[in-house]
């Protein structure tokens, strides 16, 4: 009796045998088959090409079951489907076998047996088409044609019972620069280190705490205090460094009692990781992507990148897999090489980062959660691109010590590390939007620079609701009256709730999401070597939601980079750019294979003249004595335009803001380096004024004079403390 399934492949099968579509050809070089003799059929037996020719197809589709079906029924009785499947998976794996091709060559018949002459070419993923001639033996059953099971229908070289063995060759990794050439990922020898608590020598411990914050950037009153807290035996990793820098004081290290290093090689991220964010890291291959991975040569202990650079740049980094294709026989002997491929070069990635300015901005940030980009202002360049907490990639490797002891605190971190709350983070904005709100009341026509506004303490235009402005909360003086640039200087609540309000009440309710939208927001930057959010910009259904939305509260929603990304336009002119952190990518003979360029994406659709006075009102926000940060930017030499923002987060305190752009005068020392536009932002932190501002000058400082000069004012309480 025939099953309904091979009922269905007869009906198949005769469809074939009457179109007859050949495969199409491999083009590769073959080993000649010994000549077929082609003779007509000479009695009513249907031609066996077709059959032939149903199983190769489903080779072609990896339908080993099907293949099975169609076997003669002493090939069935010879092997079980579960090793005949084993084998066309185990030689597929083995090749890294991405296609199958054939062309039928000749068909000999005689009698009940046929034998059909095809050549093969198999595409893999590391040694190009392999191609040869091989020929099906088929018996007729009375109905169909079926092949005769033999391991040299796959290639002439396994007949026998023959199997394939690739010895895989793949290169160290590709390295991962800043953009002076400083090494921040890189295949090396590495060492990690902690303290076994109770073991210690209290007249070393001076001595090996200011060895362990030299070579780790540790704190020594942290590193004391760390160690208190342990129990007595317990050991407490502290983190990893270069064996170059353990050698130089290797003399000193090993006469240190409770000291523990282990050495390992590996995939090592200098400082304990500068930013780790942007650079990622690397994990072994998982069980369900060994397949995958296989079809590309790599092993299946091998890592591949996870995250950030590390996987955007695989194909970059991890070069060109190679290897040598040999034929081994049931005995396991090596029989033929039947294959050699040499492994390709990786190439190395320079990103557009200042190790030196990424790691003091993460310093600055290290007691915050949230989140800094710095980018050239005219080029989209990034410069530091900051989330806070950052977190190790080393403790990634299992080969590394201390990874045992770490990874699963940083998978479980309830603040969690491995955000890139730069790109990722979505928040609202505050009152940094009342510059998008601006320009749209400055585009629709209805409010220019002189437009004025009293600006009190309560706002009572939405009937049934009064709210209150900033100046009511801190028992100030109500701002009164001001002109629009005035009231951006000012972070006046009522003048922008107003305009959001009469834009609602024209039926314009899209009036300032069609200018956030244009500013970039609602999208993500262009930025494509990290994960993106896109954020959320709403359009207004009530009055109140109008109302919130013209500061930046309600549904709204952004990242830092979008808002680095406009505020970096506002002060260019109004291009906005792309931003990138990709310097250039460089190959093993030292051609570039890509090289930075500014990418210009879009304008912000916004007249010179309305332009020039949204820039005027950002720099009074900075300059102009009743300017929510001109207390903060006293005697700072590069003029400075921004603004300030703190953004409700109800139940906790206000995500602090600060976003703006340097403008350093033509003929000045400062000058000679690019311009920068900055966004920060602090979570739950309070008021921009008093957190984010301080740390946006802390960065200038930095970046301008290589170190910090002004104490913010959790450092020191008199630090440019506004007037009551």
């Amino acid at each position: 009796m025939l099953t309904n399934r091979l009922r269905r492949g007869i009906l198949l099968l005769w469809g074939m045998f009457v179109l007859s579509a050949c495969a199409p050809p491999a083009a590769a070089p073959v080993i000649p088959l010994p000549t077929l003799t082609s003779a007509a059929t000479t009695d009513t037996r249907p031609d066996p090409t077709p059959f032939a020719r149903a199983y190769l197809n489903a080779w072609q589709e990896g339908d080993y079951s099907t293949m099975y079906t169609w076997l003669s029924v002493l090939s069935q009785d010879g092997i079980s489907e579960n090793a005949f499947t084993a084998i066309y998976q185990d030689t597929s794996t083995a090749l890294g076998l991405q296609r199958v091709d054939y062309e039928i060559l000749s068909v000999l018949t005689k009698s009940d047996v046929a034998q059909v002459g095809y050549r093969v070419g198999l595409e893999t993923s590391l040694l190009g088409t392999i191609t040869r001639e091989t020929a099906m033996e088929l018996t007729f059953d009375g109905e169909l044609w079926r092949p005769k099971w033999e391991h040299s229908l796959i290639l002439p070289e396994l007949r026998g019972g023959n199997t394939l063995w690739m010895e895989y060759r793949a290169p160290a990794r590709g390295n991962i620069y800043d953009m002076q050439g400083e090494a921040l990922a890189a295949q090396t020898d590495a060492v990690s280190m902690g303290l076994i608590a109770g073991q210690t020598d209290d007249a070393q411990e001076p001595l090996l705490f200011a060895e362990l914050e030299t070579l780790l950037g540790l704190d020594s009153d942290d590193i004391h205090a760390r160690l208190a807290t342990q129990r007595d035996g317990w050991y407490m990793p502290l983190g990893e460094v270069s064996a170059k820098k353990v050698e130089e004081r290797f003399a000193i290290l090993t006469d240190m009692r409770g000291l523990v290093m282990e050495p390992y090689r590996s995939r090592y991220y200098f400082e304990g990781g500068v930013a780790s964010h942007v650079l990622g890291y690397i994990g072994v291959i998982t069980e369900d992507e060994v397949e995958e991975y296989r079809a590309l040569g790599y092993q299946q202990d091998e890592s591949v990148g996870r995250m950030g650079l590390e996987a955007w740049g695989e194909a970059y980094l991890a070069g060109g897999r190679g290897g040598v294709l040999y034929v081994v026989n049931p005995q396991g002997e090596i029989v033929t090489k039947l294959a050699e491929a040499e492994p390709a070069l990786p190439q190395s990635i320079y990103t557009t980062l200042d190790k030196t300015l990424q790691q003091q901005v993460q310093d600055a940030m290290a007691g915050f959660i949230g989140a800094a980009v710095v980018m050239e202002r005219d080029t989209g360049r990034i410069l530091a691109l900051v989330s806070s907490p950052t977190f190790d990639p080393n403790i990634f490797d299992p080969t590394n010590y201390n990874s045992s002891y770490l990874l699963s605190d940083l998978l479980t971190d309830p603040r969690t590390p491995l955000l890139n709350r730069a790109t990722q983070g979505q928040y609202p904005l505050g009152s940094v939007f009342k510059i998008i709100t601006m320009a749209a009341a400055l585009e629709s026509g209805q409010y220019n620079a002189e437009s004025s506004y009293y600006c009190g303490h309560a706002f009572r235009e939405v009937p049934g609701t009064v709210r209150y402005d900033w100046t009511y909360w801190r028992g100030a003086p109500a701002s009164g009256p001001l002109t629009l640039p005035e009231a951006l200087m000012r972070s006046c609540n009522p003048w922008f709730w107003h305009i959001g309000l009469d834009f609602f009440n024209q039926e314009m309710t899209t009036q300032v999401s069609d200018m956030a939208t244009a500013f970039g927001l609602g999208r993500p930057s262009g930025l494509e070597e990290v994960v993106e959010e896109s954020g959320q910009i709403p359009v207004p259904e009530l009055p109140i939601d109008a109302v919130n939305f013209a500061i930046g509260q309600g549904a709204t929603q952004v990242t830092p980079i979008q808002v680095a990304r406009f505020v970096a336009a506002v002060g260019n002119g109004g291009d906005l750019l792309r931003p990138q952190i990709i310097e250039q990518i460089v190959a093993p003979d030292g051609n570039n294979v890509h090289v930075f360029e500014p990418e210009v994406t879009a304008r912000l659709p916004l007249s010179p003249t309305n332009l020039a006075v949204v820039q005027d009102a950002m720099r009074l926000v900075v300059n102009n004595s009743r300017g929510s940060a001109y207390w903060r930017f006293i005697n700072f030499p590069v003029p400075v335009a921004g603004k300030t923002g703190t953004a409700e987060a109800p139940p906790s305190e206000p995500h602090a803001w600060f976003a703006g752009y340097t403008e350093a005068e033509p003929g000045t020392k400062y000058a000679e380096k690019p311009d920068l536009a900055i966004a920060i932002i602090a979570e739950h932190a309070g008021e921009g004024s008093a957190v984010a501002a301080p740390l946006f000058r802390r960065v200038l400082e930095y970046y301008y004079f290589g170190e910090a000069l002004t104490p913010m004012p959790w450092e020191s309480e008199s630090a440019f403390a506004p007037p009551p």
